[in-house]
């Protein structure tokens, strides 16, 4: 596959079995206007190719081959748990980033899409110790006893911030000047990242955590 130039439209195809996995990330590829999802069956063209896996494994790495086997084929791959893949067979494999599910925003699944399809490469997982997310993309450390905090990005706090003051998405869309469209999928980004059930839930996490 051509390495994409800088400012060119990304063509992304994404294969999630999870359908709320799925709806985020495609929700994500809306959100940024240099981004193109194609449809399944031209997974072929895309110049990066997304997979969500709970834990990627060797059925993971064969689940790629299976999605697309055509030479020079680049995946970003969506993490949710656990990395115990072997990390020369992933490279062979066509694997140039991973990313965290906890720590998934829209600006950082942009900019691993971006550079995925632009011929970058970010360090991948270790095996034998705790999971580091790439430094590329502003992720977390994942510490190995529990996790760290999550932070929320701009966008994620000021949006939480107005929920927080009573507002509604069609208000918040009118106070920050987007479509209500795009403040669900903030809403929905933070509330994935911070493991919570719904709005409120959010919120309050939030808070008692010193993120709004």
């Amino acid at each position: 596959m051509p390495r994409q130039a800088v400012g060119e439209t990304v063509r992304v195809a994404i294969h999630a079995p999870a359908p709320l996995v799925r709806a985020g990330l495609a929700g994500f590829v809306a959100l940024d206007p240099r981004l193109h999802e194609l449809p399944r069956d031209r997974i072929g063209e895309a110049d990066a190719i997304v997979v969500a896996v709970d834990v990627a494994d060797a059925s993971a790495l064969d689940l790629l081959h299976r999605l697309c086997d055509k030479p020079g084929a680049r995946f970003l791959v969506v993490v949710g748990k656990k990395w115990r893949a072997d990390l020369s067979a992933a490279q062979k494999r066509g694997v140039r980033a991973v990313v965290w599910w906890d720590f998934c925003s829209p600006d950082v699944f942009a900019r691993s899409v971006r550079a995925v399809a632009g011929g970058e490469e970010t360090p991948l997982p270790s095996p034998l110790s705790s999971p580091l997310a790439p430094e590329r993309a502003e992720h977390h450390v994942v510490a190995s006893r529990g996790r760290a905090e999550p932070r929320l990005n701009a966008r994620e706090v000021d949006v939480l911030r107005l929920i927080a003051e009573g507002k509604q998405c069609d208000e918040i869309a009118i106070e920050l000047s987007y479509s209500e469209r795009t403040v669900r999928y903030i809403l929905y980004g933070a509330m994935k990242r911070l493991r919570t059930r719904n709005r409120a839930h959010a919120v309050s996490h939030a808070i008692r955590a010193g993120l709004i």
